[in-house]
């Protein structure tokens, strides 16, 4: 059931970037990034131990939403930087 809500904390934290339009690309690298920082920081607070992929804990959403808004808000800078170059 975590896992589950990892996903879903990825999957808000892209449709929310989504809303802003400065440096917006792609939405499938946005997405694949939010989606992967997800698992990753999903990982990252089961062994942080608060929350695992079996249970829902509401912290490890927020550090997953967190975290991913923070890849999605890095790449949109790494788009941004290529474009200016």
């Amino acid at each position: 059931m975590g896992l589950a809500l990892w996903l879903v904390g990825g999957t808000a934290a892209f449709l929310l970037a989504r809303i802003i339009p400065f440096g917006r690309g792609g939405w499938a690298g946005e997405l694949a990034a939010a989606l992967a920082s997800a698992l990753l920081f999903g990982v990252v607070a089961t062994a942080l131990d608060f929350g695992g992929w079996k249970e829902i804990d509401w912290l490890a959403v927020l550090f997953v939403l967190i975290g991913s808004f923070a890849a999605t808000g890095a790449l949109r800078a790494l788009t941004l930087l290529r474009k200016r170059t």
